[in-house]
């Protein structure tokens, strides 16, 4: 088969990059998924995805316990 007859590259949607970041953050990533990833997605993206995710959870962590503290006097 020649490069042009080749079926086209899927994309993966956000949903599927959150999704999939989420999973691999807890380490519940089905082997599937994870070679979906690896053939349809593209590394930026989840390395974005990440980045972003990481920081709303160390930001949400953050305001929690500036909660609790606040709360506590």
């Amino acid at each position: 088969m020649s490069d042009s007859e080749q079926a086209p590259k899927k994309s993966l949607n956000p949903l599927s990059y959150v999704g999939s970041t989420l999973a691999a953050a807890f380490g519940v990533q089905s082997s599937k998924n994870r070679e979906r990833d690896f053939q349809d997605g593209k590394a930026i993206h989840f390395i974005a995805t990440g980045i972003i995710a990481t920081v709303l959870f160390v930001g949400g962590m953050y305001l929690l316990v500036k909660l609790i503290l606040d709360n506590a006097r």
